[in-house]
Order: structure tokens, then sequence, then C-alpha cells
């Protein structure tokens, strides 16, 4: 279910470096602070399972494998996942509507409680811009990509979107309230886009409707984590109390 109704939107941190005691050590740190920790693709190859054990014990597990395969395949990997606890796994929507179908039926399959986990659909890469996307052939600029597949993806029965925070105002308007959208390519004011290309600060993302930002090494790599997180919260805060 959305976050529309509550006081404002979710803040989920990315561990995405390969050092299993490092990310459960900051997982352990920033327990409380926010509302969940994205196992990344690279966490995920270095520890496997482990690493979702592991981090999990200190709150929610965001999965962001960004499953792209044939339905049978992420069908089965999307209930392994959730049969382990995740709380939201990532599939790429230019998979197609069966595949994004295939992985929430596994999701739904595989969950352990009554709430079966969240599947989330990619759109565009925050990495992506224009001229990249033309480089893979889709002649589009990634804000109609991105409202084209966030609307296959829903239609296949995704509860959740993974876009850009240049995007989130045009997709919720597109999808409606009940579709959690998640924003990775959250910068504070002032800090390095790193290998970002479409980025908003966090009150920006708030303010636009965004469900749950994901911040990695603005974080993670800051001198003190936690007083980062609370930082990026209270910003977060305040575009609501604007609203």
């Amino acid at each position: 279910m959305s976050r529309r109704s509550e006081a404002a939107a979710g803040l989920i941190v990315a561990l995405d470096g390969d050092d299993l005691p490092l990310a459960e050590a900051l997982a352990r740190r920033l327990s409380g602070a926010v509302d969940a920790f994205k196992v990344g693709l690279t966490l995920f190859a270095a520890h496997g399972p482990e690493a979702l054990l592991e981090v999990g014990q200190h709150g929610r597990v965001f999965c962001d494998l960004k499953l792209h395969d044939i339905p049978a395949q992420v069908e089965s990997a999307a209930a392994a996942l959730a049969a382990r606890g995740v709380w939201l796994t990532t599939v790429h929507a230019s998979g197609g509507a069966a595949m994004v179908a295939a992985a929430v039926a596994g999701a739904r399959r595989g969950s352990r409680g009554p709430v079966p986990a969240l599947v989330a659909a990619v759109t565009v890469l925050t990495s992506l811009d224009a001229g990249a996307l033309g480089g893979v052939g889709q002649g589009s600029d990634p804000a109609g990509q991105v409202g084209r597949l966030a609307a296959l993806a829903v239609g296949a029965g995704a509860g959740a979107l993974v876009c850009s925070p240049q995007e989130v105002a045009a997709v919720r308007a597109r999808v409606g309230d009940a579709v959690v959208l998640v924003c990775p390519g959250i910068r504070p004011e002032g800090a390095s886009l790193d290998d970002q290309s479409r980025v908003a600060t966090p009150a920006a993302a708030v303010a636009a409707g965004a469900d749950y930002l994901v911040v990695g090494r603005p974080i993670t790599a800051a001198p003190d984590p936690r007083e980062a997180a609370e930082g990026i919260r209270a910003e977060m805060l305040e575009s609501v109390g604007r609203s």
C-alpha cells in the first residue's frame, strides 16, 4: 500500500559494497533511523542469501537484483527471495508483462506471512539519459519510456515502481496513489552526483510524490552515517511541512 496518507516518505539505505561485515555494521548503526536496507547486486553476488539474513537482523530488506529473464526463472527467483523474508524485490519492467506477472506470482507463492513481498518494477535506470537510451535502441526521452514501462508493469500486477525523482510526479499521475513509488538518484543539496544522471534532492522527491527514497553514498560514506540519515529525514519532513 502506498504511503500517500502518511506524514512523509520512507528512507531506504543502499548497501552496495561487497563487504558484508561492514554492511551489517552499518545496518546495525542505522537501525531505527531508516525504514529499510537495500541489498544490492554487488553485496548479493559476493555473499548470496547470507547477506539478506545478516542485514535483515536490523530491519526490512529491499533486495535489488533487478531480475530480467524468462518468466519461469523470474517467478522461481522471486519466490525464493520472498521465502527468505525479503520485503521488496525488483525486476526490470522491460522484461515484459508476462515476466512481471510471473514475478508477482512468485513473490506471492514464496511469502511466509499474510502480506506478500512487494515486486517493484524498474522503469529506466537513473544512470541513463536520453543519449544513453538512444544508444541501446530506445529512441525515446526518459520520461516517455518511464511512463510506458510504468503502465505496463502496473497492468501486469506490480505493486511498486522504481523511477527517478524527475519522473515521479508524472508516474504518480499516471498510476494513481495505490502504487508504491521508490526513487533512487537522491542527492542532498551540494552532494556529488557520482554515476547518477537524473537526480533530485530529498525534499524535491518527497514533494513530487515519492513513497520511498533510496540513498547510498551520501549516508554510507558520511563520517557519521546515522547523523547523515537523520539530516536527510529532517529535510524530507520539512518538505511535507511546506506542502
